[in-house]
């Protein structure tokens, strides 16, 4: 086993291909075979509802762990049109990895075409102490080649972030997990076995105690005796336990019922993990319309559109906060909204859809061409909780970087940043020094007061 020094960095190279190393032994190297043999494992798998942020999967061979795999990416069918993005995080088999290893290589090759390394998520991280560059641990890696042909199976066109995981703490995986976690267009995947080589009886003993852990979310009980990929998936678990995320165990079995002896087996898991949602998608897709209703109507009437609260119930009727973003290009065109909750929700947003319009006083208002290439979204945020706190230091300890929004005032100095902002701000001293600024504050006075909140986005 030879050792990766976590201080050297290697500069990337451009259009290197990563080969598919496991191809032949680990599953078919024939494309013909191979998608014959993902069709007959996923066709045994009864699909499921739901739209998983997250997905834990098993890594040996096919005829071994195979199916298993399958009962995690069959939960892909309904959002595979919405995954731009898979962040695939496994543990290092081979060689000594310090921290978490990134590929130099620009894709990754299988018997079913190349993926596309995602480059931008790559700049988000690389500059972490924890994160380094090594081809060498990715050379030989099984942990996380055997899954992307699953992948290539069940998603349209996708980039992605490969992640070997070696010695690492869950914090510090959790840190890489935040700044990559994104929206509905990111798939987080945590490469990882169970217990290796009891026999029968012992390793059902062990894999149903893990198992327990894993859906307590108790990332920190978790060792490599358990699980392989304790370390990646302790990260996960962090971050899940962090955002209140639901779990749900997809199966558990081991290598002696599927294609092994029952004396030295190895155990093999998968579950998915859902961010808790305000709305259903339907409620979602009512909410879009009724923002875009409302600046088509304002175009002539120089009027939000009229809500009549009688035509809508449920959730939309609550009294909620919201905001909507106006973007053309991916550039700030609009945003408008507020972080006290006064109206219902569909009102909210059609009022704040019309400003972001025709009132932001940073731009000129919307005209019908713009609105013609205009990217909308909308959030939703939680009621906000007053923070106590002694320091700024103590105050950015209070607040989850990726989820937490944040309202600070001194004074009647006072700003705003949405959750999304840390997508741009991903370091948390950083964070708070520009929401300062925004309020007029200069970065040596001190906050007096602060709000949190979450938030639910969505376009």
């Amino acid at each position: 086993m030879s050792l990766i020094n976590s201080n050297i960095r290697l500069s990337a190279v451009p259009k290197q291909i990563r080969t598919a190393a496991l191809a032949g032994s680990f599953y078919p190297a024939d494309a013909d075979q191979l998608r014959h043999t993902l069709a007959d494992l996923l066709n045994e798998v009864e699909t499921p509802s739901g739209s998983p942020k997250a997905l834990i999967a098993p890594h040996a061979g096919y005829i071994y762990s195979g199916s298993t795999a399958a009962k995690a990416y069959a939960n892909l069918n309904s959002i595979k049109n919405n995954i731009k993005r898979v962040v695939i995080l496994g543990p290092a088999h081979r060689v000594y990895v310090k921290g978490m290893a990134l590929p130099n290589a620009s894709a990754f090759a299988t018997p079913l075409g190349n993926i596309d390394i995602d480059s931008e998520g790559l700049k988000k991280i690389k500059h972490l102490p924890q994160v380094q560059f090594s081809d060498e641990a990715h050379a030989q890696e099984h942990s996380i080649e055997v899954h992307l042909p699953f992948l290539q199976t069940c998603l349209n066109k996708f980039s992605l972030l490969p992640i070997v995981v070696g010695d690492a703490s869950p914090e510090q995986v959790a840190q890489v997990l935040v700044l990559l976690w994104g929206n509905e267009e990111t798939l987080i995947v945590i490469s990882t076995d169970l217990s290796h080589f009891h026999d029968y009886a012992k390793s059902q003993q062990i894999d149903s105690a893990t198992s327990a852990r894993i859906e307590k979310m108790d990332f920190a009980r978790l060792s490599p005796q358990q699980a392989c990929g304790c370390r990646p998936m302790s990260g996960l678990l962090y971050v899940a336990q962090q955002r209140q995320m639901q779990i749900k165990r997809l199966g558990l079995c081991n290598s002696g019922d599927t294609a092994g002896s029952k004396d030295r087996v190895v155990g093999y898991g998968s579950w998915s993990l859902y961010e808790k949602t305000l709305l259903m998608e339907s409620q979602r897709q009512a909410l879009l319309t009724i923002a875009k209703k409302s600046i088509e109507l304002g175009f002539n009437s120089k009027k939000p559109l009229p809500i009549d609260i009688d035509e809508f119930s449920g959730k939309l009727t609550e009294i909620r906060a919201s905001f909507v973003t106006l973007k053309i290009n991916n550039q700030l065109r609009g945003c408008i909204g507020t972080t006290d909750a006064v109206q219902a929700l569909v009102t909210s947003v059609a009022n704040n859809a019309f400003s972001a319009a025709f009132r932001d006083p940073r731009f000129k208002p919307l005209s019908e061409n713009e609105f013609k290439k205009i990217e909308l979204s909308i959030a939703i945020l939680t009621p906000q909780v007053a923070m106590a706190f002694n320091s700024e230091k103590d105050l950015l300890n209070q607040i989850m970087p990726g989820k937490d929004g944040l309202t600070i005032m001194k004074g009647n100095k006072k700003a705003t940043f949405l959750p999304a902002v840390w997508e741009s701000l991903p370091d948390a001293n950083n964070f708070l020094n520009q929401l300062k600024l925004k309020a007029g504050l200069k970065l040596e006075e001190q906050v007096e007061q602060a709000w949190k909140y979450a938030s639910e986005s969505f376009a």
